[in-house]
């Protein structure tokens, strides 16, 4: 938990630097396809997904440990030799998990999160879920156990694969010549983020593109056919904890409407989007049926609101910082405490993004949780060894974000038309 919290600490300020760049570039070009907006609800995400991990809240059902503990019949003692083949296990890996959430029902629900946006940029890369609490698919790194790969390779390599999967999430990236044989391009995953039919399920790979090639999952981007980006149910919302659940809400309430057991039962294991028959029509769920004639998801924001969001994601995004840098003096169980808070403070302004007027009840209980820790630990979280006014600046910031949701809510957003 510690050593990961360390090396999201090294990874963020990278990460958001080349989304300033990328964002600087398409200004003066004069093609921006990364509105604020979509770009903090990106962000915001990733937040989710990093802080969710630091907390370990998720269940490994079979652990690589227990597989290379159990099954191994050789151990490789080339170092070298040992990271190139965890790498390409974890890339084989990854390029089954990845299909297989895009092609049955209940695994879909912990990857809509990452083609919820109908932009194509590097904060995209960043919409992680934090929905996954089980990993299921750990027998998929088999062939790195029997080799004996130690779990600590693993560990080291996976974050690596993971980060390596984010500087192809651009459109100012055309294709790269022999380069698109061998590597995922930006090309090729423009592809796979499309809801266009021909591109719809295509080009699952993570790294090595001949995974798709090999089990004919392959398409390439084709010149006549622009990528249209999204989801064919939108997520319609900022939010990315709701995002994150948004499918998983309609399997439920389709199983508990379904009338044959066997469609209560199947459902979740059917393919993507399947649903019993004629519910389409008596529990209709809002869904694009003309990938070239659909108004993206946009909410009425005035420039305050943008920047005050903005505001708030670098915030967050420095606590969160904190948070990575100190997680052994925070100790157990305040860790779960800041990251509750962390959750909260999310929840309450994505919804104001999306100009909900239930952001005052978030903000508040927001507001109450960050008063009782300064009450409760006379500090937040050991910060007040950094600098004692950091304290004060951080209250005195509750207090403005809470008089700030009031304003918009009350004020700017009963002036906007409806």
């Amino acid at each position: 938990m510690e050593q990961y919290g360390k090396i999201l600490l090294i990874a963020m300020p990278f990460f958001l630097l080349l989304i300033i760049i990328e964002k600087t570039y398409g200004y003066f070009k004069g093609e921006d396809h990364a509105p604020l907006m979509d770009s903090i609800a990106s962000i915001t995400s990733g937040m989710t997904n990093s802080v969710k991990d630091i907390l370990g809240l998720s269940i490994v059902i079979i652990s690589y440990k227990w597989l290379e503990s159990h099954l191994a019949i050789y151990h490789i003692k080339d170092t070298l030799l040992i990271y190139i083949v965890s790498f390409f296990v974890i890339d084989f890996y990854g390029y089954w998990t990845h299909r297989w959430a895009h092609q049955i029902n209940i695994f879909w629900n912990k990857h809509a999160i990452h083609h919820s946006s109908e932009e194509f940029n590097l904060s995209c890369a960043l919409r992680q879920p934090i929905s996954n609490f089980f990993n299921l698919f750990s027998f998929l790194l088999l062939p790195a156990a029997l080799l004996g790969v130690p779990a600590e390779v693993i560990a080291i390599v996976l974050p690596i694969h993971l980060f390596l999967q984010f500087w192809y999430h651009t459109r100012y990236i055309n294709k790269l010549g022999w380069l698109e044989y061998i590597l995922v391009t930006p090309s090729h995953h423009r592809v796979h983020h499309a809801i266009n039919p021909e591109y719809i399920d295509k080009n699952h790979s993570q790294i090595f593109i001949f995974w798709d090639k090999l089990f004919g999952t392959f398409q390439e981007e084709l010149q006549t056919v622009p990528p249209v980006f999204g989801i064919t149910r939108p997520a319609a919302t900022w939010n990315p904890i709701k995002i994150n659940f948004q499918h998983l809400g309609i399997l439920i309430s389709d199983a508990y409407h379904a009338e044959r057991w066997k469609d209560k039962l199947t459902i979740w294991f059917k393919p993507t989007g399947w649903r019993p028959e004629n519910f389409e029509e008596k529990y209709p769920v809002a869904k694009i049926d003309n990938v070239y004639s659909f108004h993206k998801y946009q909410t009425s924001n005035s420039k305050k609101l943008i920047y005050w969001s903005l505001i708030q994601m670098l915030t967050t995004l420095l606590l969160i910082s904190f948070m990575f840098g100190n997680i052994a003096k925070i100790g157990m169980p305040n860790i779960y405490w800041y990251g509750l808070f962390i959750f909260i403070s999310i929840y309450s302004y994505t919804e104001l993004m999306d100009t909900n007027s239930n952001s005052i009840l978030w903000e508040i209980i927001r507001f109450g949780i960050g008063i009782t820790v300064f009450i409760m630990l006379q500090d937040w979280f050991g910060m007040k060894s950094i600098h004692p006014l950091l304290n004060y600046i951080l209250i005195a910031y509750l207090c403005i974000s809470l008089a700030m949701t009031f304003y918009f809510v009350k004020i700017e957003f009963r002036k906007q038309p409806h």
